[in-house]
């Protein structure tokens, strides 16, 4: 067949169908199968005057079996949605509301922090200030103040005091940043099962912030403050600083706030001295310090405390060993430290504080005259004594005081038992002397030119219609006023106020160191004025020194406890008060008493010894003052209630008591005589024959009523007896 030189450069393609109608029998990409391909179909042949094809993209690939999706949008995501379910809408709006409960609570956080004050305001209140009372040779006796014991800093505990704390209060307390998350949870968790409030998750930081900022309300803003607070503690303080100002502060019942007073209210001595067993006993405490005391509950104290060793065990903080022995040998509480008779002496001293150095702002030591043996000795003898005999004379009080020959208090003791009422009688109460008020009578007489040979007749007497008697109701005539005070006559006695006048005797009382008020009525010779013992005892001094009158004083030194003096006592005393040979008979003759007359139980050996008993009407008072050239010791025995006791007399307990107290004082001291020539006017070769037996006051009620009612003398017509220069000083200290 001929071609044309165009015919020769195409190639011509056969043909199935013609564009006259013929059919097209080409594959389509819609009429392919859906299956892999392996490899590229090779393009065919381009036909002349046929449009360029561009090739098909590769369809993907899809799982066998599954069919094309034709369906609308709106279809696919509602199957979306079935799909997803109710886990995954949960899902949603929990992270929705988590989001804004975050905020919430951001915003709740920030309200509560708002109403604090600024952190750079922010500062550790200054702990209430502690006042240490020690005796004469330095030894502690009692701590006053808000928290009854000075600060301790924790370096010089004991290592298993923190860790007592830390183990049963905070395991993590080391490692925590203020807030414990771990506790928090697990005390929740806890509370929900139990369906209350079982467990706290506050840290001992956040402990510390509510004692130092905030108020003991239960509230949910407190405790947001409480978390905030927490932090600004941890990011100032280090951890050792945080449990030195929480051991200091918090309360551990029985009235002690801080470690140094709970150590020396429960066990009588330091915090540094604390052994393990006690520090468990402390620690435990608190969770609740009123109700696991160990004053008030020793068992659940224990039991606390077994609780408080066993986490201390688990923590590795005590061996299994450590454990063993804590366990079978639980502390024991020293109840002698609640009632202890150094309590009224504290409190005399915390009355005295403010007429010395103003408020107290810090910690403080007061250094004051006590002997703690002679303190010991004269509270363990007034206890027994009325353990003995108060029964059988029916008194139930009794109070001891010893000074020595200047005035310095060296023992007190104001009731039975401090732990069952704390008023103190050795310096508060006020009662009728008896015939211990004699000696200031006889005084008075003495210096009206009688000496002790002096003869008064001992005979029925009348006053103004007041005919007093002696208590055996007998009389023995003529008499020498050291026969007659020895014997306690009281018609003697009468003469004598009668002679030197009732106003004269009670400005000699004042002189010598009397500040209570007494009437100038014929009474007083016979101690119808109430005094109180403490003033008593300090007006007999001037006989053992030579005339000299003194001050009763408790306290020499006032010091901060870096050792600033803030109070140092002077020499001080009332001058020259008894001429000393008026000193001397006077000790003549109330050396008779110790020696032959109603004192004459008294037992001092190797001491020569003078004093006065006193009864006061009905026997409701009975009293002993006694002294040598050392000390001045003064005893009172009775009821609260005035009511009157059985028959006891001065020279009976209070005589008693006064041996064993003095005994002990003048334990090592150098022999010292009474002061003056007291032998040359009678002295202890004298004995006095008859009825030595004290004299009550021998007449009726209504005529002592009557008697003190009695107004003056003529000359003694005003109602009040000004006091001479010194009682009002002597009253601002007794009262």
């Amino acid at each position: 067949m001929g071609r044309s030189r165009k015919g020769r450069d195409e190639r011509i393609e056969p043909r199935f169908g013609t564009a006259r109608g013929g059919m097209d029998l080409r594959a389509h990409s819609e009429d392919r199968p859906w299956v892999a391909v392996a490899a590229p179909e090779r393009p065919s042949p381009k036909v002349r005057g046929e449009p360029e094809r561009k090739p098909a993209k590769p369809e993907r690939k899809r799982p066998a079996g599954r069919e094309t999706d034709n369906r609308a949008p709106e279809d696919r995501s509602r199957k979306r949605r079935k799909r997803r379910g109710l886990f995954g809408t949960l899902m949603v709006w929990g992270l929705t509301a988590s989001v804004w409960l975050v905020i919430l609570a951001a915003g709740v956080i920030a309200w509560y922090a708002a109403h604090l004050p600024p952190t750079h305001a922010l500062e550790v209140p200054p702990r209430p200030p502690n006042v240490a009372i020690v005796a004469a040779d330095g030894a502690e006796l009692a701590n006053r103040g808000d928290t009854g014991g000075a600060a301790v800093p924790v370096r010089s505990l004991p290592r298993h005091v923190p860790d007592a704390l830390i183990a049963i209060e905070d395991r993590r307390f080391r490692s925590h940043f203020g807030i414990d998350p771990i506790g928090l949870m697990r005390a929740a968790v806890t509370n929900f099962t139990n369906r209350g409030v079982h467990q706290g998750g506050s840290t001992l930081t956040q402990q510390l912030a509510k004692n130092l900022f905030l108020t003991p309300d239960r509230t949910m803003g407190r405790k947001i403050q409480e978390a905030v607070l927490a932090l600004w503690l941890e990011s100032n303080y280090s951890k050792d600083q945080i449990l030195e100002l929480y051991l200091n502060r918090v309360y551990f019942g029985a009235g002690a706030y801080g470690i140094e007073a709970a150590a020396r209210r429960y066990y009588d001595k330091p915090a540094t001295a604390l052994t393990l067993q006690e520090a468990a006993v402390i620690a435990g405490l608190v969770k609740a310090p009123s109700r696991l005391a160990p004053t008030r509950n020793p068992e659940a104290a224990q039991a606390r405390a077994q609780l408080v060793l066993t986490a201390m065990a688990e923590q590795g903080l005590i061996t299994d060993q450590q454990l063993r022995v804590a366990n079978a040998d639980p502390a024991r509480t020293n109840r002698a430290a609640q009632s202890g008779s150094i309590n009224y002496v504290a409190d005399w001293v915390m009355d005295l504080i403010d007429d010395y150095v103003g408020k107290v702002e810090t910690d403080i030591v007061v250094e004051t005259t006590i002997m703690a043996p002679v303190q010991q000795a004269a509270e363990a003898a007034l206890r027994e004594a009325l353990a003995r005999g108060g029964q059988r004379h029916g008194v139930e009080q009794g109070a001891v005081v010893v000074i020595d020959t200047a005035g310095a208090v060296r023992a007190l003791v104001g009731g039975r038992d401090y732990a069952q009422s704390q008023f103190n009688r050795a310096v508060a109460a006020r009662r009728q002397p008896g015939s211990a008020f004699k000696a200031f009578v006889y005084l008075a007489a003495l210096e009206r030119g009688l000496t002790p040979d002096t003869v008064r007749p001992d005979a029925p007497v009348q006053v103004q219609g007041w005919r007093p008697e002696n208590y055996t109701r007998d009389y023995r005539g003529d008499v020498t006023l050291s026969q007659a005070l020895a014997a306690s006559l009281n018609t003697v006695a009468v003469r004598l106020g009668q002679e030197a006048g009732p106003r004269a005797v009670v400005r000699t009382a004042q002189r010598l160191g009397i500040g209570s008020a007494l009437n100038a009525n014929p009474s007083i010779a016979l101690g119808t004025s109430e005094v109180n013992l403490l003033e008593l005892t300090g007006a007999y001094a001037p006989f053992a020194n030579g005339g000299t009158g003194v001050v009763p004083h408790v306290i020499t030194r006032i010091r901060t406890a870096s050792g600033r003096v803030l109070f140092q006592r002077p020499r001080l005393s009332l001058g020259q008060v008894v001429e000393p040979r008026h000193a001397a008979m006077m000790n003549a003759m109330m050396n008779q008493t110790t020696v032959s007359g109603t004192g004459r139980t008294v037992r001092l050996p190797g001491w020569i010894v003078a004093g006065k008993t006193g009864t006061s009407q009905d026997f409701r008072d009975a009293w002993f003052v006694g002294y040598t050239g050392r000390f001045v010791g003064g005893v009172w025995f009775g009821n609260d209630d005035g009511t009157p006791t059985r028959r006891l007399t001065g020279g009976g307990l209070p005589v008693d008591v006064w041996n064993r107290v003095m005994a002990e004082a003048h334990r090592g001291q150098p022999m010292t005589d009474l002061p003056g020539n007291w032998r040359s006017y009678g002295g202890s070769d004298r004995i006095l024959p008859g009825e030595t037996l004290d004299q009550p006051m021998a007449m009726t009620p209504t005529d002592a009523r009557r008697a003190a009612r009695r107004p003056a003398e003529p000359e003694d017509r005003s109602a009040v007896v000004r006091p001479q220069p010194g009682a009002g000083l002597f009253d601002r200290l007794f009262r």
